[in-house]
């Protein structure tokens, strides 16, 4: 079997479910609207502590920079991994995962591609628009200086756009331990729960990591969910270029490595101990 005849029906579950998610479009507007309630909220906070002579000179990042953290945050809000795979949560529930054991595939695998179309499909459109509003509106209502400014050049945006694929990636791989843990405690109430405030707050969706006390800074870059947002804005923003660029995107690469890893081993022994309900 030839290796496009392996890889057939993983790119055809991605994208069907990709496909699938982009027909909610008023999902994806009411988020936009959503989204850009909250960038407004956020970046008169952010104006309103920079408005301080000396909370403005000691700041790690400058303004300007803070208020495009803000709109690329909400723009990728829909990439955080703050709950599980709707779909996979709906099988555990109704016993239908049983036919994902029946199914001659690679059932992490599958898992896996079908929560990174649905992932990729809810996160495009809100981010499109969210550079439509803050990238070009913005400036054309003259409130540029509060707008989405562009990377600091061409091989920050080649950065990025790399960082970006691999915070997919490393999105998706945690919220596999998501849907893990959903299928082995019958239930993903839970966990999402306990999940969304450390994602939305460790990835720097919340408030720029570069923003928290200096002597958390090496560990919050090294902590996994930095490459799903922080990391990916620092390298749009020149922060991190050259060699510190390639040594971000190795460390987000790692992190899915290990993460993939152990959602396989942790979804083997659970599969071996699940009980599947429904009928």
């Amino acid at each position: 079997m030839t290796l496009r005849e392996l890889l057939r029906p993983y790119v055809a579950a991605f994208a069907s479910r990709f496909l699938v998610m982009l027909q909610y479009r008023t999902a994806a507007y009411a988020g936009f609207a959503t989204q850009c309630w909250w960038g407004a909220i956020k970046t008169m906070v952010l104006a309103a502590f920079y408005g301080s002579a000396s909370a403005s000179a000691g700041a790690p990042i400058s303004l300007e920079h803070a208020i495009t953290y803000t709109w690329l945050a909400q723009g990728l809000f829909a990439l955080l991994p703050w709950s599980g795979d709707p779909d996979v949560a709906l099988a555990v529930r109704t016993g239908a995962i049983a036919y994902d054991r029946l199914r001659p595939v690679d059932a992490y695998a599958l898992w896996f591609v079908r929560s990174a179309g649905c992932i990729a499909a809810r996160v495009l459109p809100r981010v499109a628009l969210m550079v439509a509003f803050a990238g070009l509106a913005l400036p054309l209502m003259g409130l540029g200086a509060w707008g989405w400014q562009p990377p600091a050049g061409w091989a920050a945006g080649l950065g990025f756009a790399a960082s970006m694929l691999l915070a997919l990636l490393l999105s998706t791989a945690l919220v596999m331990l998501l849907n893990v843990a959903a299928a082995a405690a019958l239930n993903e109430k839970g966990i999402n729960t306990l999940a969304a405030p450390v994602v939305i707050v460790l990835s720097g969706n919340l408030l720029p990591l570069a923003l928290m006390p200096d002597a958390w800074q090496a560990a919050l870059l090294l902590q996994p969910l930095a490459g799903v947002m922080d990391i990916p804005a620092r390298i749009y923003f020149g922060q991190m270029a050259g060699a510190q660029m390639l040594a971000c995107l190795a460390l987000q690469a790692l992190w899915i490595a290990v993460i993939v890893a152990l959602g396989r081993a942790a979804m083997a022994r659970t599969m071996r101990r699940l009980e599947v309900q429904g009928g």
